[in-house]
């Protein structure tokens, strides 16, 4: 059900609204820090994410409000104004002056209402989210002919360029590509993508949010990519390679002596095998291998953990708890790290056991109360129809 109303729009600007739109936050099942490295990745959008409403204005300016953050009131900007400012507007200004870039100059101003139920800080892509329904708003507010994968490659370089978050296209190309109780298995080096069914009837996506944020999380992302860069041109003066996630383990076995420094080395055989664990996740849940797929979850955190090193003794104690429980196909950390959730694919009529043994371990360990949420994936970025919902 839409969670923007009418009369919350007339609040805010005075006057009726013109379109009204939705983008979801996404959950990635596996297939981490691949997106940036030419591999692949398998997350589904969620029913969690963020709603648009928006009307033209006529003097060439934007106002951005956020019923989450009223406290900010609308920050009124025009289009030529750098993205500096530090606020929750830079995004959806960004994506703006990314469409300008890519031959779409504003047609006219806008006011924007924005509202949405992803919980803060969780890492399930609210800034992607807020990218995708950008460009969504402004594709109906201008009439442009332009489609959910190339809106998703504007909100990326929005972040790349004019954010300083040098991300891979997952997280947009999950929120504006999402289909209802499918994820999506996206080969970020061609776009290619491919869907596979989620059994609502077998198992159940939860998110566990443990609450905790580590100051590391922005910067350590821009090392880890700098560190496999250095150790792709290590290997690429040996082999010529596109990308790390090219090579096989096979390959990347036989190579990994080129990379002289460990720490790169380790980063790069994260890439290639969880690039590898992707590949044979998604062909695990094609023939409905729940317990092979749980598997794999649990070696991408191993991973994570060991050879990535962006986990954290939060996100450890939660994926090590589900593992021990005899209903959890598997469970692991999910998105950039440092804090923020697991994933965890629990035996269908399980969900609140599983819950309330979660939550009990975690408070017993940490003195912390965790966030759970149940939640179905969902259908990409789109226009909402009022009258049906």
């Amino acid at each position: 059900m839409p969670v923007l109303s009418e009369s919350e729009f007339r609040a805010v600007f005075g006057r009726p609204h013109e379109f009204h739109c939705f983008a979801p936050g996404r959950v990635n099942l596996i297939g981490d820090h691949t997106d940036y490295n030419g591999g692949s990745v398998f997350p589904c959008a969620i029913d969690l994410g963020i709603e648009c409403m928006a009307a033209r204005r006529s003097d060439g300016r934007f106002g951005f409000y956020s019923a989450n953050f009223p406290q900010t009131g609308v920050a009124e900007r025009c289009p030529d104004q750098p993205v500096q400012s530090d606020c929750w507007s830079d995004y959806p200004m960004a994506v703006i002056r990314t469409f300008r870039q890519f031959g779409y100059p504003p047609e006219c101003g806008a006011d924007f209402l924005f509202k949405g139920n992803l919980p803060d800080g969780a890492g399930l892509s609210s800034s992607a989210a807020l990218e995708v329904l950008t460009g969504i708003m402004l594709r109906e507010l201008w009439h442009l002919s332009v489609t959910n994968q190339q809106i998703a490659v504007f909100g990326q370089f929005a972040e790349n360029r004019f954010i300083g978050v040098n991300c891979g296209i997952m997280d947009q190309f999950a929120s504006a590509m999402g289909r209802n109780g499918q994820a999506l298995l996206l080969d970020t080096f061609t776009l290619d993508v491919n869907y596979a069914p989620i059994d609502a009837d077998t198992a159940s996506v939860v998110i566990v949010n443990s609450g905790v944020k580590h100051s590391l999380a922005s910067s350590a992302y821009n090392t880890r990519r700098k560190e496999c860069e250095a150790a792709l041109s290590c290997i690429d003066a040996q082999k010529k390679i596109p990308a790390l996630c090219s090579l096989s383990m096979e390959e990347f076995d036989g190579l990994q002596s080129c990379v002289k420094d460990e720490t790169c080395r380790r980063r790069a055989r994260h890439a290639v095998s969880e690039n590898s664990r992707t590949a044979a996740a998604a062909e695990a849940l094609r023939k409905g291998d729940f317990a092979g797929f749980g598997r794999l979850m649990n070696e991408s955190h191993v991973s994570l953990r060991d050879d990535y090193e962006v986990s954290c003794a939060e996100l450890d104690f939660l994926a090590s708890a589900a593992w021990k429980m005899p209903f959890v196909y598997g469970a692991r950390m999910t998105g950039g790290g440092f804090g923020g959730c697991t994933v965890n694919l629990v035996r269908r009529g399980y969900e609140q056991a599983f819950s309330d043994e979660i939550k009990k371990a975690y408070a017993g360990q940490f003195n912390i109360n965790c966030e759970i949420y149940r939640v179905a994936p969902g259908e990409g970025a789109h226009r909402i129809n009022e009258k049906g919902g």
